[in-house]
């Protein structure tokens, strides 16, 4: 349930309230967005509903406690300072988590996606298609590098100031400058955009095949989403990461001590939230 790991990526870039109010609405947000996609009938979007429910009670008890021991060893590693390897381990531990969502929810998801009519399956490649475009506007894929690298250093700054509160002009002329060495990825992303959604929309003619196979294809897919890259684009992703972790453990060196306590509180909200909707869940539960 992509779906899933969407919306909750949306609320923690929100803030610390958002998190705590919206984690709650999750579902009612994944159900548009699945309809948004797909044009739901009825019973589906009822069958989609109780599916969701499942996972959405699952992930609350069970994946949000991990969350918030996840977010204090990050938090650790903030208060000593970022190197690279935290970085990369950052990454490589979201990949993880929504490798157990993706776990998890594949053989609903696969249940609910063999019920699409010809006609559904149109609406959601009219809707990826109207998203690749939205994300090429959004990055400027399609004007200068010039433009490309100014878009993208307007959204690291922009970031930046979300989890470590104002900068100094200094400090952001130096990050544009460590920017510059951090390859520009919107051109690789879209490549591989199109790549998955490829291979989806070939995963969707199985669905009225054999329903196990349909929903192991469908997992494997979920859960190791980086394996049809070519090996050149590959590399060029695994290149760009590690430029990128460079260049965040060079930022760290630039925060100032209230920044640096800015990121650790930041953390702190988002791991007492986490805490606090897993404690309502059991509670919830101990209480039916």
């Amino acid at each position: 349930m992509r779906i899933l790991l969407f919306a909750l990526c949306m609320l923690l870039a929100s803030g610390c309230s958002v998190v705590r109010v919206g984690y709650g609405h999750l579902d009612s947000v994944a159900a548009w967005m699945a309809h948004d996609y797909f044009d739901l009938n009825a019973e589906q979007r009822d069958a989609f509903s109780q599916r969701f429910d499942r996972l959405h009670a699952w992930h609350r008890s069970e994946q949000l406690p991990d969350y918030a021991r996840f977010l204090e060893d990050v938090q650790l590693r903030a208060r000593r300072g970022f190197i690279a390897a935290d970085a990369l381990w950052i990454v490589d531990g979201l990949r993880q988590r929504y490798a157990r969502i993706a776990t998890h929810g594949a053989a609903d998801t696969a249940d609910l996606l063999a019920t699409l009519s010809p006609e559904q399956i149109e609406t959601f490649k009219q809707q990826l298609d109207k998203n690749n475009r939205k994300f090429l506007r959004e990055q400027r894929s399609e004007d200068s590098t010039a433009v490309r690298r100014k878009a993208y250093e307007h959204r690291t700054l922009s970031q930046l100031r979300d989890w470590v509160g104002s900068l100094s002009n200094t400090q952001e002329e130096r990050v544009i400058t460590l920017l510059q060495a951090v390859p520009l990825t919107d051109k690789l992303r879209h490549e591989d955009r199109l790549r998955r959604q490829h291979e989806f929309m070939t995963l969707l003619e199985l669905r009225r095949g054999d329903r196990k196979i349909f929903s192991q294809r469908l997992r494997d897919w979920l859960v190791h989403w980086e394996t049809g890259r070519n090996p050149e684009l590959a590399r060029a992703f695994d290149a760009s990461w590690q430029k990128r972790a460079e260049f965040y453990a060079a930022v760290s060196r630039l925060l100032t001590t209230e920044q640096s306590n800015h990121l650790v509180h930041r953390l702190q909200d988002h791991i007492d939230d986490f805490r606090d909707l897993a404690a309502r869940s059991k509670a919830a539960a101990t209480a039916r």
